[in-house]
């Protein structure tokens, strides 16, 4: 008796399950006290048109990158809240001696504008000092 041959099945892929959309990750919350004039001017940005700040930081941001930032100014005890996001970055072991970190933009609206011309209040006329800062 012959027995018939069994047909050969290949196996079947098994169906991963689909990964879940991605939420926009959170953006980083940075509480920034800054406590003198000197630091101010160095962390300033003016060359950005709505305003930014330098903030120090080891870890790894990409340009667009959101943050909010919550900053103190000098003798100002008020904490001025930021949704801003990364427009400059220094790296590590940068040239100048300069310290790593990111520059936040402003945003355009009304409260960073307040913000934008309070600090240049604070600096006055150290604005078109030509020390060096954190950026440029």
């Amino acid at each position: 008796m012959a027995t018939r041959p069994q047909p050969i099945t290949r196996p079947q892929p098994v169906s991963s399950p689909q990964p879940l959309p991605a939420s926009a990750p959170r953006p980083t919350v940075i509480q920034l006290a800054i406590k003198e004039k000197g630091a101010l001017y160095a962390a300033y940005i003016p060359s950005f048109i709505d305003g930014g700040i330098f903030v120090p930081s080891e870890r790894e941001y990409r340009l667009g990158d959101d943050v909010y930032l919550l900053i103190t100014l000098p003798g100002d005890q008020q904490r001025y809240p930021v949704a801003g996001k990364v427009a400059w970055i220094t790296p590590p072991r940068a040239s100048g001696n300069r310290t790593q970190g990111i520059g936040v933009r402003f945003p355009k609206d009304e409260k960073s504008s307040e913000l934008k011309l309070k600090i240049e209040q604070i600096l006055g006329t150290s604005l078109i000092s030509d020390r060096a800062t954190q950026t440029f």
